[in-house]
């Protein structure tokens, strides 16, 4: 079988970016080693949602690094499906810099706003404990995505089925990870459903249709 040389231009700025991602993680196993071992096994145990999530602590300085690189992973993940569906005149790193903008934005204001939801109906210790479940299914699948990005671009050639497949298993992850948020909170829950569809339907949906909208235009 005969090897197919792939050739990249001005993709430095990529490398780089998967570089602050690793030195991110390490820097967290480095400063908090016990809490990225238990992160990392989070597959296998909920002592992480468990033991940490009582902390009520959702921007602890863990969670922002693996928040930090969540972002960086995902953003990029975008970029790269971005630049196989369109061809694009603007230059690839401004192109990422706009979309990590937006990423960026979108969950650090999504969650600003539920921190505030939180304060105005007196939940802050409940909205907390959901931020920190909440980011910590999706750091953990964002350490996927970043790998699978990581082939993308020195390994696989992208196609509409593999990029398909990546968000279709991210999505389906992040549902369950939702679903097992919820049914650790059923009481809360069921006592203010009708809230809780506004929620799901302002904070939930909304913001990544406006996402979608803004990276395609």
């Amino acid at each position: 079988m005969q090897a197919i040389e792939r050739i990249y231009e001005y993709q430095d700025w990529i490398t780089i970016v998967f570089l602050i991602c690793f030195l991110l993680l390490v820097l967290a196993k480095l400063l908090f080693p016990q809490r990225f071992e238990e992160f990392i096994s989070l597959l296998n145990s909920g002592k992480f949602i468990a033991f940490k999530g009582k902390e009520n602590k959702a921007f602890h300085a863990f969670n922002i690094l693996l928040l930090a690189t969540h972002t960086l992973a995902v953003s990029l993940f975008i970029y790269i499906a971005y630049n196989y569906f369109f061809t694009p005149s603007t230059p690839a790193l401004i192109i990422f810099i706009r979309i990590l903008t937006a990423y960026f934005c979108l969950v650090f204001i999504k969650a600003g706003v539920e921190k505030i939801i939180g304060n105005i109906f007196e939940l802050d210790e409940k909205m907390d404990y959901y931020l920190f479940q909440k980011f910590t299914y999706r750091n953990f699948i964002a350490l996927f995505i970043l790998i699978a990005s990581l082939f993308l671009v020195y390994t696989i050639n992208p196609s509409t089925l593999i990029i398909g497949l990546i968000v279709v298993s991210a999505i389906i992850a992040n549902l369950i990870g939702l679903l097992s948020i919820y049914r650790r909170n059923q009481n809360v829950l069921s006592a203010n459903w009708f809230y809780f569809i506004l929620y799901l339907c302002a904070l939930e949906i909304a913001p990544y249709i406006i996402l979608y909208k803004l990276i395609t235009i």
